[in-house]
């Protein structure tokens, strides 16, 4: 049985009197099978988060459910037990073991981080449970717990779950990703974030290929990273549907610090001990820079509202390596050394379904067909 868990926490002070809430739904009716709350005393909104995730998690297994979509507003929560960010502070490591243990029970578990509008259900349970305490009493469950439905004697349970069979509700936010054109960086393979090249002649008439080869669809609007390389490649695409471009800072690429402009074999020779930890942690940032984890963070804040603005439209979002390979990592479920696993040559176009109710679905990853052989440029 698959189900849906929904959970939340709350400090009032932070640290203050806490509590938290879940609701575990059917995951093919959405009918609500539990709620489970309760008031934890004097803790931190962290706490309570991975409390709410902990009584979700064991609710599922009363119930019999061998896979899990938990969703949760707490992006703290969610990145450490998806194991892109790592557990630092003390008072988690507990409560991250005791839900990692939880979630070994079951056949897959997938996390997803979800805006707090899209979680109250669970919110309002954490609020009773408080409530409740304040006044005296204890929170009382409302929801009829059925029984677990028995698995057929000698059923074996699959390895594997496919997603994308059923069909989702509502229409996605089609995310249109397309790397900026060719500099003179990404031809000569230097790291480049924060610096402002222009295109290339290549990279300008790539940007304009591009354009060209999404005329057929129906964009409501054009997003760019507001470095210049990715501005110059989103006018061209705006020109093409008469739209202006917003730029969104979220979707920049992630800034290299002291290795700006340098090449892999420059920073291995000037800074091999520092090379090698970053390769190994995306916690790690380079001197003066940004980490893969802060990448991941400001990006995936940047789809959310993506999502919400522009949510069931087609969009075309403009941006560089990190970010884009971000957002597909995300959307496959993958971990943070599956960045190293991907290729986006310049000017290519990645497309990704964005569903508000369920995983996204990657539809196209790296196409450069529209560039013909005389355009196209291969570079890390």
């Amino acid at each position: 049985m698959k189900v849906v868990v929904d959970a939340d926490g709350g400090s009032r002070s932070n640290p203050g009197p806490a509590g938290y809430g879940a609701v575990v739904r059917d995951a093919e009716t959405g009918k609500v099978l539990r709620e489970v709350a309760a008031a934890i005393g004097v803790a931190s909104n962290n706490v309570a988060e991975y409390r709410g995730l902990i009584a979700g998690l064991q609710a599922a297994l009363e119930l019999g459910a061998d896979e899990v979509d938990v969703r949760m507003d707490s992006l703290l929560v969610v990145n450490q037990m998806s194991s892109v960010w790592k557990v630092k502070h003390e008072a988690m490591k507990p409560l991250a073991s005791e839900a990692a243990a939880l979630v070994r029970q079951f056949r897959r578990v997938r996390f997803q981080h979800i805006r707090r509008e899209l979680n109250k259900h669970a919110d309002r349970l954490a609020n009773e449970a408080m409530d409740a305490a304040a006044a005296g009493t204890s929170w009382q469950p409302r929801i009829e717990v059925p029984e677990p439905e028995p698995e057929p004697e000698g059923a074996a349970r699959p390895d594997n779950t496919l997603y994308g069979w059923s069909a989702p509700t509502g229409a996605p936010t089609v995310a249109l990703l397309l790397r900026h054109g060719e500099t003179p960086l990404s031809l000569e393979k230097r790291f480049s974030g924060v610096g402002d090249p222009g295109l290339t002649d290549r990279g300008l008439a790539q940007a304009q290929a591009a354009a060209e080869s999404l005329a057929g669809w129906d964009v409501a609007a054009v997003v760019s990273s507001p470095r210049r390389r990715a501005r110059e490649t989103a006018d061209a695409v705006a020109a093409t549907f008469g739209l202006e471009v917003e730029e969104v800072p979220g979707v920049a690429e992630t800034d290299f610090g002291e290795w700006e402009g340098l090449t892999f074999a420059e920073v291995g020779r000037r800074w091999p001990d520092e090379m090698k930890k970053w390769l190994a942690d995306p916690d790690v940032a380079p001197p003066g820079g940004e980490s893969f984890t802060a990448t991941f963070a400001r990006v995936g804040a940047a789809r959310d509202r993506l999502t919400k603005t522009y949510a069931g439209a087609t969009i075309v979002v403009v941006s560089h390596v990190t970010p884009i390979k971000s957002l597909v990592r995300d959307a496959l479920d993958a971990p943070p050394h599956a960045l190293y696993r991907l290729h986006l040559d310049p000017a290519s176009l990645s497309v990704i379904d964005w569903h508000a109710d369920r995983a996204s679905v990657v539809r196209l990853l790296n196409d450069t067909s529209h560039l013909g052989p005389q355009l196209r440029t291969t570079s890390r």
